[in-house]
């Protein structure tokens, strides 16, 4: 494959590279540019997060499963291009070296790198913006007072250089070369659709933090792969009067955004969804069409009755998003077919969707709950449950449904809902919680949705003594 971008300002033309490198490796064994660190190459450290500009703008994320073919088209800066042409410090750099951020230095490029892209982004919530990089010396306190002393800082000329900034070209991709397993970067959704006919055994790749990890933790052998982040016709999303329409390729931190409007809840628990560099490539046809049965999307978004809008070279179909999910590790998905879209229907906010984990930041979900429940004159008149990390799938709770629909919404029918969650779910135990754990927990969801409707403050992050 060839591929043509910007690395810290210059021309960078490829030709036959090896689609499965990441952009940790070649920056390291190729470009001698080291300050990018190696530390979990999974995505969860931050410690190999650079930033990458395009024309929806400049994001960080971890170089360590972000494939090189990705970077097509677009700009790429490691923290060796965060300081001025001349060594100039960033403001951010300069912030650190005044506040004593560094502590022993080996996460400080990664935490550079993602404080630039907040300042260059004007985004000063430093509590979220820096959940995705991990102090292994606990020095959060100076890191974050370095980051509030370069808001108000102004972003320095070089950092406006880059495309979707200032409008820079990319030069063109060199001429072929071979490679050593073939790849493809179609730039809609019907060349898509007719690649992925003709070769169903192709992976796809969006945002990679799942196909990532293939590579550089399980050693998978990969023959084909097709990358998705040109597709812009998969990253619409379209709104009408009776339904909203979003593309398998939209990402999560976008949905967030559209989530913030429409369903607050389900935005909040998004926030919680890997890491910022993750939510920021990760798409959420990727996390539905991966089929794991701790995906914090699904839950959400069965609750919400959406449908899944799925495509095989010219035929479409269209099936609930509960009836995709099979059995673990096996969907409604036939060779060749892929997620186009997934649509909810306008509808009242009544949903609430929780996640448990250990950590509030950047952990996997043990169970994952989420209930749009309505009530009228006291009773239940309808009622959509999901879980994810219950089953081995994401799967509604339809004896809990049935429990509580046309009954009232009392401690009573809490009680018999609570009791029917044993019907719905047989849970495994493992690391993260035991099967007693995960059956408690669910019940305890369904009286906490009763307890918020109720009046009662719930969130223990908002309450105070």
């Amino acid at each position: 494959m060839n591929i043509a971008f910007l690395l810290n300002g210059r021309n960078v033309a490829l030709t036959g590279i090896d689609a499965r490198t990441t952009t940790l490796d070649w920056l390291r064994e190729t470009q001698a540019l080291t300050a990018t660190k190696e530390g979990c190459n999974e995505g969860d450290c931050g410690a190999c997060t650079v930033l990458v500009t395009d024309a929806d703008g400049t994001r960080a994320v971890n170089a360590c499963i972000l494939f090189l073919p990705q970077l097509h088209g677009r700009a790429l800066r490691t923290v060796e291009g965060i300081a001025g042409p001349d060594g100039t410090p960033h403001p951010v750099q300069q912030a650190m070296i005044d506040h004593h951020g560094s502590q022993c230095g080996f996460c400080t490029p990664g935490f550079i790198a993602q404080m630039a892209a907040n300042h260059l982004n004007g985004d000063t919530d430093h509590d979220t913006g820096l959940s995705g990089n991990l102090c292994r010396c606990t020095g959060y306190a100076p890191i974050l007072r370095a980051a509030r002393a370069a808001d108000s800082a102004p972003v320095p000329d070089w950092m406006k250089t880059d495309p979707g900034v200032s409008g820079s070209k990319i030069p063109p991709a060199g001429p072929g070369g071979d490679a050593p397993l073939p790849a493809h970067r179609p730039d809609n959704a019907d060349d898509l659709a007719q690649l992925f006919a003709a070769h169903p055994d192709a992976t796809l790749v969006a945002g990679a933090t799942d196909v990532g990890l293939w590579v550089t933790k399980q050693n998978r052998p990969l023959t084909r792969m097709i990358f998705l982040n040109a597709v812009r016709d998969l990253q619409d999303i379209v709104e009408t009067e009776t339904e909203i329409r979003i593309g398998a390729g939209v990402t999560i931190a976008r949905l967030i955004s559209l989530m913030d409007r429409l369903h607050p809840s389900f935005a909040a628990m998004l926030r919680r969804y890997g890491s910022p560099q993750v939510r920021a490539v990760a798409t959420i046809g990727g996390n539905i069409a991966n089929g794991s049965p701790i995906g914090d999307a699904p839950p959400a978004l069965m609750a919400l009755e959406a449908t899944l809008h799925l495509r095989r070279g010219n035929a479409r179909r269209t099936l609930s998003l509960a009836d995709f999910f099979i059995d673990y590790g096996r969907q409604d998905r036939a060779p060749g077919e892929f997620v186009e879209a997934v649509s909810i229907p306008r509808q009242p906010d009544h949903l609430r969707v929780w996640k448990i984990a250990k950590r509030h930041d950047q952990d996997i979900s043990a169970v994952c709950g989420a209930f749009d429940i309505q009530i009228a004159g006291g009773q239940v008149t309808a009622a959509r449950i999901a879980f994810g990390g219950m089953a081995g799938i994401p799967k509604r709770a339809r004896a809990v449904e049935a429990a509580l629909i046309g009954q009232s919404w009392d401690t009573a029918t809490l009680t018999r809902a609570c009791a029917a969650f044993a019907d719905d779910f047989t849970p495994l135990s493992d690391m993260r919680a035991s099967a007693a754990y995960r059956l408690q927990v669910a019940a305890n969801l369904l009286r906490r949705y009763h307890a918020e409707t109720t009046g009662a403050a719930t969130d223990i992050r908002g309450i105070t003594a």
